[in-house]
Order: structure tokens, then C-alpha cells, then sequence
């Protein structure tokens, strides 16, 4: 480049005769580059080539490496966008009203963890060439499953999909500022998990535990001995055998993720909508025939088309989709019901087995010696009990899963003291005393079929998927759900991790897919 320069301005200082009468060429006739008559072409074979070549460099550095517009001075810009920026929506306020969208390309059902993972997943890939809309009846989340998450990270499982999954979710909150930048830090707190057995889930835990560091997870077991000296604070009465998270594992801020995947989606430009679904249209599709289900005659397939949606105002609206998501958590059963899904002809007899189940949780706080101290891991006991520190001065938070599932958020005034305290005051004795300084209780949802997420499309519908049903682990799983769902809709198969196995196919030939540990999320 510096010997470019250097040989145009030496050519620019010369004088030569262009070879043609009328150019000025000569000396004293106007030959030089500097009195050329205005409009005159220069027909000098060396400096033609070396402004040519000029000329496209400028157009490739102006491609590669375009300039910023001038900025002007207008209330409400056009947003745009160029190859390296993404400078349109992303910088839309989320916290604004969504303009409805009454027809889009993928329809979310369920704006929670999962729902709005799928809706950032594919948000992050098509951006503009995807419209993405999501509606959400609680827009508040005061009865979602995240307001009960205690935001666990956890590899102990015994299926190698729920173990990928998490392994996924591990690299990526690693490098979360990457995805989500710093505005709302995820508070990850690396301390491990320590699930605990008695004697008739020790053998499970222990082929559960080869599995995962065969997997990439890294976790020890530990005796009741071992047990003993690695946590004092530990009552190991009752313990046969116990499994340590060494790394990838800890908890995190549930509500901080959620946040995250609703800006960034947001920002991509997928809609949220604060409203329910109520119903579904249909359109009769004479072209399609379900293979496989003898109920289905020839023509008479019928395929969803349209949602209807109420409003937070009141006022009924459509939104007509290419393709439809069951991402409504423990509303998801109810859903599948709108689209005659356990209500219908032949294979559409077979429900989508998702119930709500009620979670307690509670904050309690001690003063006592002996206490768990900031090593402490999340410990779940063999009884369903999950505890964690909480900060720092003796607080902890502390749940249990229960077999309620009434709806809302009230909390049983005697629940701690029958189900909670007694394995407290056993399993950590300085916790026996212990008070509680707050309580809350939610709705998550669970698959009673085999208490494992079901994720996929559904066998009758060809526009419908279903991403629901993970039992108490959506929040640290929607990071792989969400990006599994998004590679279905946009490359037609599982790439990151095969979830086949999660199926609703299974339910059709009645292969469940159990989950043997008692890890909580």
C-alpha cells in the first residue's frame, strides 16, 4: 500500500502525452494531471490502472468495514442494521407494550423458562427472518414455576439427555456475559450439589455417578465416614452413600436468567404478549394424511391454524402461526386439550400427562455454632428435603416438593414444622432451633407419565411441538430445551444434543423414560 502511494504521486508529477490528438498531452498544452481540462479522460495505461485499483479498494474496505450513518437530528430514527451490528430492535425498550402481531411464523405458548429460551434461541439465529411471538397469561409471574426454582445446577442425574443437558447449561453460564452481557448477572455460586442415599438408592447412585463422569461431569462419591469429616456440620444417621459435585455444579439466579432470555429475545425482536389462550382454530388440509393412526380417514385431516387469545383488557384476538409451541409449563395439559390433544379421534385419544404439583419454600436463619459455613453445598436428603446457604450470617433456604397441587401461591402455616423441620433438626442438628423468616410456595409442573420433560413434535399435528413436563429442572434446563426446539423448527433435527428419546412418541408405545435421582432444581 505504501509503495502504491508513493508511485501515484510520482506519476502525478510527471507530464506524458496521452497518444491522441486533442488530450492536452504535450507540455505547454495542458498535458499534466494538474490543467487537464475538466471531463477530460486521463488514458495513461499505468495511472488508469492504478485509479482503477484505487477505487476498488476504497469499495472493499467500504464493505468490510462500513461507516457509521451521520447522525441526524430526528425524534424517532429508523432502526437498521449491518453486518457486524445489530442495531435495530435490540435497542427497542422491553419494558414497553408489544404491538399484537396477528400473524407470525412461530407461536410460544408459555412465557417462562422454557418458553422464552425457545423464543431467544431462535431470536439469536433468523433475527429479522423470523417472527417470533410469545404469549404469557402471567406477565408478573407470580404463579410461575420460577418463583419456587431454587436455581439449582446439577449433572447427578441418571439419563445421559439430562445429564447433557445440564453440561450444556454449565458451559454456557460460564460464559454468560458473552450471551447476555453484564446488566443482569446471573450471581452463579459454584458450591456443588451433595445428594444423599440410604441404603436402597445407594446402588443407584453409584451407577448414576460412573455415568456422569463418563459424561464429562466431575462428582465423588463419599461414605458416611468421609462424609463425616469433609461436612462436621453433617448427621449421616441413615446414609449409606453420598455424591458430591466437585465442578459445574452450584446455583444460580433464577429470575436473572429469565430476565436475561426476555431482554435478549426481546431485543432480537420476538414479541411477548401478555394475554391467554383460549382456544384454537382449525383448517381442513385435505393433502395431509397421518400416517398410522387408523381413526385418520383420507382428507380429513384438520391442522391447527389460528390462536385465540385473550387479552389482559378482556378483548378477544387471532393470531394465525406456521408452527405453535407447548411451552405453558403446568398449563401445558390444558393447552394440549384446546388442540384436542386426550380429547380426540384415534391418535389424538392420548393426553399430554402434565399436573402441577405445589412447592414450599422457606427462609430460616440461626444463630447457633456449628453451622454450615460458605463451603456448604445444595444438599438434598433422601426424604425429598433440599437446602442451600443463603448469603452470609446463618441463612439458608430451604423446600420440599409436595403431592398438593391446588392452585396459588398460599402457604400452609404447618407444613414446616411437619414435613421440614424434623429432617433439619435430624440431618443438620445446629438447624434444629432454627426460624423462619419468610415462606412462599408455587406451581411447577410435572409429567406423570415418567416425571421427565417431553420435548418435540407431536405425532398428529405436523405444525405443532411440545416442550413441557420437566418436572422440577425446567429453569437450569431450558438452555438445552430451548436450543434443541430451536434447531427442530429451523434444521429439522436435534444437533447440539439428541433428545429423541424425549419424544412423545414414547407415550405412543409406552416406553417411559424414568429418572432415578432425586436432584431438585
Amino acid at each position: 500500500m505504501l509503495r502504491y502511494r508513493h508511485l501515484v504521486r510520482v506519476l502525478q508529477r510527471r507530464s506524458y502525452s496521452a497518444g491522441s490528438a486533442g488530450s492536452g498531452g504535450a507540455p505547454g498544452n495542458g498535458g499534466t494531471p494538474d490543467n487537464r481540462k475538466s471531463g477530460d479522460e486521463d488514458r495513461h495505461p499505468i495511472r488508469r490502472t492504478f485509479r482503477l485499483l484505487g477505487n476498488d479498494i476504497r469499495k472493499v474496505k467500504q464493505f468490510f468495514i462500513p461507516k457509521d450513518p451521520a447522525p441526524e437530528n430526528i425524534t424517532n430514527p429508523i432502526t437498521t442494521q449491518d453486518k457486524f451490528k445489530f442495531s435495530g430492535e435490540k435497542e427497542r425498550d422491553p419494558t414497553l407494550p408489544d404491538d399484537f402481531q396477528t400473524h407470525c411464523d412461530v407461536l410460544v405458548i408459555g412465557g417462562g423458562g422454557i418458553g422464552s429460551s425457545i423464543a431467544y434461541w431462535l431470536k439469536e439465529k433468523a433475527r429479522d427472518g423470523l417472527n417470533v411471538v410469545v404469549v404469557e397469561k402471567d406477565d408478573t409471574y407470580a404463579n410461575s414455576a420460577t418463583r419456587v426454582s431454587i436455581g439449582g445446577l446439577c449433572q447427578q442425574f441418571s439419563l445421559p439427555e439430562n445429564i447433557q443437558m445440564s453440561l450444556f447449561a454449565a458451559e454456557f453460564l460460564r460464559n454468560a456475559k458473552e450471551h447476555f452481557g453484564d446488566e443482569v448477572p446471573l450471581q452463579f455460586t459454584p458450591h456443588g450439589h451433595l445428594l444423599l442415599a440410604g441404603e436402597e438408592e445407594a446402588e443407584g447412585l453409584m451407577r448414576s455417578s460412573q455415568l456422569q463422569n463418563e459424561l464429562g461431569a466431575r462428582n465423588e462419591l463419599l461414605t458416611p465416614d468421609r462424609l463425616a469429616d469433609r461436612f462436621p456440620w453433617l448427621n449421616t444417621r441413615g446414609i449409606a452413600l453420598g455424591c458430591h459435585g466437585l465442578e459445574l455444579e452450584g446455583w444460580f439466579n433464577s429470575w436473572a436468567l429469565l430476565s436475561n432470555f426476555r431482554r435478549s429475545a426481546t431485543g432480537y425482536g420476538a414479541h411477548f404478549i401478555n394475554g391467554e389462550l383460549v382456544n384454537f382454530e382449525f383448517q381442513a388440509q385435505s393433502d395431509i394424511t397421518v400416517v398410522g393412526d387408523a381413526d385418520s380417514d383420507v382428507g380429513s385431516y384438520s391442522g391447527l391454524d389460528k390462536a385465540v387469545i385473550r387479552l389482559a383488557d378482556g378483548t378477544h384476538r387471532t393470531c394465525k402461526f406456521a408452527l405453535c409451541v407447548i411451552a405453558a409449563g403446568a398449563s401445558s395439559g390444558d393447552v394440549a386439550r384446546l388442540a384436542r390433544i386426550g380429547v380426540g379421534p384415534g391418535m389424538l385419544q392420548l393426553p399430554l400427562p402434565i399436573d402441577s404439583r405445589k412447592r414450599y419454600m422457606y427462609a430460616v436463619a440461626t444463630q447457633a455454632e456449628n453451622t454450615p459455613g460458605m463451603g456448604m453445598p445444595l444438599m438434598v436428603d433422601p426424604s425429598g428435603t433440599f437446602i442451600r446457604r443463603d448469603g452470609f450470617g446463618g441463612n439458608y433456604i430451604c423446600g420440599h416438593n409436595s403431592l398438593d397441587n391446588t392452585e396459588g401461591s398460599a402457604v400452609d402455616p404447618q407444613y414446616f414444622e411437619q414435613h421440614i423441620r424434623p429432617t433439619l433438626a435430624e440431618r443438620i442438628p445446629a438447624l434444629a432451633d432454627s426460624r423462619v423468616v419468610d415462606s412462599w410456595a408455587g406451581i411447577y409442573e410435572q409429567n406423570v407419565y415418567d416425571d421427565n420433560g417431553i420435548v418435540g413434535t407431536h405425532p398428529y399435528y405436523h405444525n405443532l411441538y411440545v416442550a413441557s413436563g420437566f418436572s422440577g429442572h425446567g429453569i437450569q434446563q431450558s438452555l438445552a430445551v430451548g436450543r434443541a426446539v430451536s434447531e427442530l423448527i429451523m434444521d429439522g433435527q436435534f444437533r447440539t444434543i439428541d433428545l429423541s428419546r424425549l419424544s412423545f412418541d414414547r407415550l405412543i408405545v409406552d416406553r417411559p423414560m424414568y429418572e432415578l435421582s432425586h436432584a431438585v432444581n
